[in-house]
């Protein structure tokens, strides 16, 4: 019985397929993800040919690897569907990767704080100098794409602070805050990566992700189903939130410190208002068009086709995410402010992931 159950939820071994096989090809205006994959390519001229841009095994690519495809999009004419389908068959070969789960994030739009009040007491905070992150495919092949952060103590790398150290004040008098904001907000925003966050004199300051503490994410949300707080059915970022706005403060706190994991910020200088953040690759993403994906499986700035409930559509993968761990797991950007949050919150739905890659260049 252990072995059939094993078998049943094995993966299939990632295999090339053609353009017609992808669920939806020819329904979705692929043109209108071009622009997105174009930005990738602005990230990648500047990155040394032989940069590893994640992936594994057959999947893995180089920066370099994506040369011709990315001088080949600058001439593809805006929302000219035949020729954004003829660049995207010439220059990639579908994968099928698997069956996963499709989640949504948004960039959150705050009320932010220059100094602590009783309503915004909890800091966002700057990447402190002691952390150091660690390339771990440097050390071996095989942890190729991993990375992990600590600090070094005594010679030898250490965990960093998790998060309830740190809203304990682990890390208090370094004049590492950015912003004051709610501390259900922050929590949030720890998750989303990147947000807005507006001051009382009506200044709007864009933060992004500048790194994370090393500790893996804890989704917070099997605790409140496993103690039927919040049933199964009904679990979504609203559901979380709601319960957290309702419970004592000292009971919000403690079950948000079952997340370890914590995020510090950069600001985000020069973006346009009507351009979404900086996701992990360095481009700004594009609503609808844009995944966080896992990338030790799949290489960042490449287009990857989703199929899920109600939703098939070529994306591009330009960020990452504590949560998101697996070949075919991704989180589509939904865009900023409530709208986005409500297109984001209550998406969970199984999807087939099929990452489109351009040949391997020896």
């Amino acid at each position: 019985m252990l072995a059939l159950a094993l078998s049943a939820c094995a993966q299939p071994l990632p295999h090339p397929i053609p353009f017609t096989d992808l669920p939806g090809w020819s329904s979705d205006r692929v043109s209108q993800a071009i622009p997105a994959f174009r930005e990738s390519c602005a990230v990648l001229a500047r990155m040394p040919a032989d940069r590893a841009l994640g992936g594994d095994g057959p999947l893995a690519r180089d920066a370099g690897d994506y040369a011709p495809a990315c001088t080949a999009a600058a001439a593809v004419p805006p929302d000219d569907e035949p020729a954004a389908r003829a660049f995207l068959t010439r220059h990639f070969t579908p994968w099928a990767v698997g069956e996963g789960t499709l989640t949504g994030y948004f960039e959150p739009e705050l009320r932010g704080s220059p100094v602590p009040t009783p309503a915004l007491s909890a800091p966002l905070l700057a990447r402190p100098p002691a952390l150091v992150e660690v390339d771990l495919g440097s050390f071996a092949s095989d942890l190729r794409s991993r990375r992990t952060a600590g600090l070094v103590r005594d010679g030898r790398l250490q965990p960093f602070p998790d998060r309830a150290a740190i809203a304990a004040g682990a890390l208090a008098g370094q004049g590492l805050e950015l912003a004051w904001v709610d501390p259900i907000d922050a929590f949030f925003l720890h998750i989303q990566g990147s947000g807005r966050v507006t001051f009382p004199d009506g200044s709007v300051r864009r933060l992004g992700y500048a790194a994370q503490n090393g500790h893996a994410y804890v989704a917070i949300g099997r605790f409140l189903i496993e103690s039927g707080a919040v049933a199964r059915e009904a679990m979504s970022m609203q559901a979380i939130r709601d319960w957290l706005r309702a419970a004592p403060p000292a009971d919000a706190a403690a079950l948000m410190a079952r997340n370890p994991s914590y995020v510090f910020f950069r600001e985000l200088t020069g973006l346009a208002p009507g351009k979404g953040p900086l996701g992990a690759l360095g481009a700004p993403l594009t609503p609808g068009r844009s995944l966080a994906v896992d990338r030790t499986q799949t290489p960042l700035g490449t287009p990857v086709w989703v199929a899920g409930r109600g939703l098939e559509r070529l994306a591009v993968a330009q960020d990452t995410g504590g949560a998101i761990r697996g070949p075919a797991r991704a989180d589509l950007f939904t865009g900023w402010g409530e709208a986005a949050a409500e297109a984001a919150g209550p998406m969970r739905d199984p999807a087939r992931l099929f990452v489109l890659l351009p040949p391997s260049t020896p």
